[in-house]
């Protein structure tokens, strides 16, 4: 089977993360754990399904400057030359202004997502293409609903019962357009 995301290298390489984002995630991670530079890239990286993968000249400098301004402290490990970090109160009260902006972020995708959401090749101006595009956005507003908590390992049943109904729905789409001589 070929590779499911076939432009994971050209993703990896694009600066395509919004400004700011970079530092959510650090803050966010390191309010559950005290990580490393290197873990912390890793777990983007996991979480990003191998699309971003941020890197060390992107990262140590983020980390130095959240130490500077007194967001992050330094931890011992019982690794020698390996430098953990955790958050500060004063990184904790940070982290939760960047949050909560995040949510309104979140609130707000449902407007942004109609007039910019859908395949470039679709005229969204013509009759079904509309309800497809509709289908396509409330799909995609449910699936940002849920990536929080299916990230954190909340929602492990839901994680299943999203997957079945994909599956399915990829399946008559995929009968639907072998009806139309569209082969996979």
């Amino acid at each position: 089977m070929g590779d499911l995301h076939p432009f994971k290298h050209w993703m990896r390489h694009t600066a395509f993360a919004p400004k700011g984002l970079l530092r959510y995630y650090v803050l966010e991670l390191l309010s559950k754990k005290p990580m490393s530079g290197s873990e912390i890239m890793e777990e983007i990286e996991r979480r990003s399904g191998g699309c971003w993968r941020p890197s060390p000249g992107s990262i140590y400098p983020l980390l130095a400057w959240l130490q500077d301004e007194g967001y992050i402290q330094e931890v011992p490990t019982k690794e020698g030359g390996r430098r953990c970090y955790s958050l500060t109160d004063k990184g904790r009260v940070f982290f939760e202004e960047h949050r909560r902006i995040k949510e309104e972020f979140d609130k707000k995708l449902k407007f942004f997502a109609p007039p910019f959401f859908g395949p470039p090749w679709l005229d969204l101006r013509a009759g079904k293409i509309v309800e497809l595009r509709e289908a396509m956005r409330r799909l995609a507003v449910a699936l940002w609903g849920l990536k929080d908590k299916l990230e954190e390992g909340q929602l492990e049943q839901a994680l299943g019962e999203v997957a079945d109904v994909l599956n399915r729905a990829a399946q008559e789409i995929e009968a639907v357009a072998k009806r139309f001589g569209v082969e996979k």
